[in-house]
């Protein structure tokens, strides 16, 4: 079939000023063969009323689109239900804040062909641009995102939640989307399929655009949540089970998280400096001064530490974007990324607790300890 039927998913709770601007890019696209199912996930703001002005399911006013209202279930069940009513050959998932570029589904289809007999793609993953505002964190945000698509190989491990499309067949054989997951349910499956022994690909033409992503206090909680939810990817999909290509999406998260324990071994060390500022109370005063001389000495190594990891790697493509790109002094963007990321690290501990508790518990989609699945 030359132009298989894609079936273009989308979910929104409480999003009623985003909707408008989606569903407009959606109906948008070139491609000729598309239906829109957009799943209403217990909005209260007033987006359910918006949402019913776009139910068009007989196409009468360009490609059909369905709308489905639900309880407040959560997105792994808004994306079951579009999945198990798709008619498509293939699904593509995108979110609500996002806008995608009207040959969004054409660069998608043109990437599902295999280059060998080998391989079978099972899902095309496009490539999810960060709009910037004035604020550090929507500028951090669009950095960190186009530092992480830059290196990315045509092979992928993750078909990412605002710019995917997947075989549906393949998607239901795995199990499709399990609804007490909790996020992270693009790289669940994603994993479950290349565990079936499918393949991943990146369209990098095929493009969406996020709106910016403001408020620090909106983004900790999206960190503290990837953290919480990627506990039960590493725990369900070791590396030692894993096949084909190894995470290559994580990014500076990695590194963010190892920040903390870092600055605070420095406070810690440093703690004898600072208390001979305040009067030598120790009654061995020989041993305190070799102490604060270690403690300094430690100290400036750690320091030593950090600044090469704020300036390397993923980490270092971060702030070097943000140098170049911001319109504030450089002492301020410098100040202002590593506030930024010392509260990001906290987030991510966080989450990372929370996600081991998840762990014992066996609860939000983890398998109990002790053999059951949920």
């Amino acid at each position: 079939m030359d132009n298989p039927l894609v079936s273009i998913t989308v979910c929104v709770r409480n999003g009623d000023h985003w909707i408008d601007g989606c569903l407009e890019a959606l109906v948008a696209q070139t491609y000729p063969n598309v239906e829109i199912l957009l799943v209403d996930d217990g909005s209260t703001d007033g987006g359910s009323e918006r949402a019913k002005q776009w139910h068009d399911p007989q196409g009468e006013r360009g490609p059909p689109v369905r709308i489905h209202h639900q309880a407040a279930l959560g997105l792994s069940a808004g994306r079951r239900w579009a999945v198990e009513h798709a008619k498509g050959t293939w699904v593509a998932i995108t979110d609500i804040d996002v806008r995608p570029e009207h040959d969004w589904i054409t660069n998608l289809v043109l990437a599902a062909n295999p280059v060998d007999d080998f391989e079978e793609v099972v899902a095309v993953t496009g490539r999810t641009v960060f709009e910037r505002a004035e604020d550090i964190v929507s500028q951090i945000r669009s950095v960190e995102i186009a530092s992480k698509y830059r290196s990315r190989p045509r092979r992928t491990s993750l078909a990412n939640g605002p710019c995917s499309m997947f075989h549906r067949e393949s998607l239901r054989n795995i199990g499709g989307f399990e609804p007490d997951w909790y996020h992270a349910e693009d790289m669940e499956v994603s994993l479950r399929l290349l565990e079936a022994g499918g393949t991943i690909v990146y369209a990098p033409d095929a493009l969406v655009r996020h709106v910016p992503e403001r408020g620090t206090g909106l983004f900790l909680h999206k960190r503290r949540r990837d953290a919480r939810a990627h506990v039960r990817i590493l725990r369900h999909h070791p590396r030692r089970k894993r096949k084909g290509p190894a995470f290559d999406f994580l990014g500076s998260s990695t590194i963010v998280l190892l920040l903390l324990p870092i600055w605070l071994l420095i406070a810690g060390f440093s703690l004898p400096f600072l208390t001979s500022l305040l009067g030598d109370m120790l009654a061995t005063p020989v041993l305190f001064e070799q102490w604060r001389i270690q403690g300094l000495f430690v100290s400036a190594i750690l320091l030593l530490l950090q600044e090469v990891i704020l300036r390397r790697g993923s980490l270092g493509a971060v702030n070097r974007g943000m140098m170049k790109s911001s319109t504030k002094s450089k002492l301020s963007v410098m100040i202002g990324v590593r506030w930024l990321t010392f509260r990001w690290s906290i987030a991510l501990w966080q989450g990372t607790f929370l996600g081991c508790i998840d762990a014992m518990l066996g609860r939000h989609g983890h398998r109990r300890l002790f053999g059951s699945k949920p």
